[in-house]
């Protein structure tokens, strides 16, 4: 067993972990996070992703352990308590989810694009292209992130 500590959603974590242990097992089993989705497990299919020190990565192709001493941020950290985000808000508007399941990793890793500057069309299918989804043809979530970009250069 293997002492972490790591800072979750803003709260800091310290929990005993069998050093295999998966992030999404840790998140979804131990802190009650499940808007982690658990997929494929082999980091293919992006249900799994979530903010490490601000940069996106699949939950299912890392060790707990290996995110000691970071910040995770999982899609409930989102809108803890609030209205949704705008990102949030563009894919309610643009119908971009269906049956939901795809949705959290997209938001966290259109939360990180977004955050690096101004992504053209072509750039948000681009990281669209590691996230499956099998409802919405892709188009609506495109527009829906596409919509969050701020013509005046930030985002």
């Amino acid at each position: 067993m293997t002492e972490v500590e790591l800072t979750v959603n803003g709260r800091v974590v310290r929990e005993t972990v069998e050093p295999r242990l998966l992030l999404t097992d840790f998140l979804r089993h131990r802190l009650g996070l499940t808007g982690t989705h658990v997929g494929c497990e082999h980091g293919v299919c992006g249900a799994c992703t979530v903010l490490l020190d601000g940069v996106s990565v699949r939950g299912c192709c890392l060790l707990a352990i290996q995110a000691d001493g970071s910040r995770v941020e999982t899609v409930e950290s989102l809108a803890e308590s609030g209205p949704l985000t705008e990102l949030q808000e563009s894919f309610r508007r643009h119908h971009a989810l269906q049956c939901g399941f795809c949705t959290p990793g997209i938001l966290m890793a259109a939360t990180d694009l977004l955050s690096r500057g101004r992504p053209t069309r072509a750039e948000i299918a681009d990281m669209l292209s590691g996230h499956l989804c099998r409802c919405t043809g892709y188009t609506p979530i495109v527009d829906a992130i596409e919509a969050c970009v701020d013509r005046d250069g930030s985002a």
